[in-house]
């Protein structure tokens, strides 16, 4: 009977890891889960909401532009203060802003992965990523 319980727990351990590595197929380099990518080639202009859903995501997380595009940030004002950080680099950096309607935004002039957080919820998934395509 001992027996038979090690092996319930060892198989239910491996079916959790299991579980577990089955998510990371949309992980970023860091570990960040970006959801799916959002195509917006082929547009100017795109907006991103800043406190969207429960006021701590990006709205879309995860896009793919062209070169030349610009994204707009925009505040819900949900979710107290929040900033746009590029994590590599700091290829762009807004201020930290809890104000609905405040806007920030960057014209990708180069292709790439650029990743971003808010500074103060980023341990709480708080991430976005622009994909910049040719």
């Amino acid at each position: 009977m001992v027996e038979r319980s090690r092996r319930a727990v060892v198989a239910s351990a491996g079916a959790l890891s299991l579980l577990g590595l089955a998510g990371c197929a949309g992980l970023g380099d860091d570990g960040n889960d970006f959801g799916d990518a959002v195509d917006r080639t082929g547009e100017d202009t795109i907006d991103v909401t800043v406190g969207a859903d429960n006021g701590l995501s990006y709205d879309p997380a995860n896009v793919v532009i062209d070169v030349g595009t610009t994204v707009v940030w925009e505040w819900t004002g949900r979710g107290g203060g929040h900033d746009v950080v590029e994590v590599d680099d700091e290829v762009f950096a807004s201020d930290l802003v809890d104000e609905a309607g405040h806007t920030f935004e960057h014209t990708f002039e180069e292709p790439g992965e650029y990743e971003y957080v808010c500074t103060p919820h980023q341990t709480q998934g708080m991430n976005g990523r622009v994909e910049v395509v040719e």
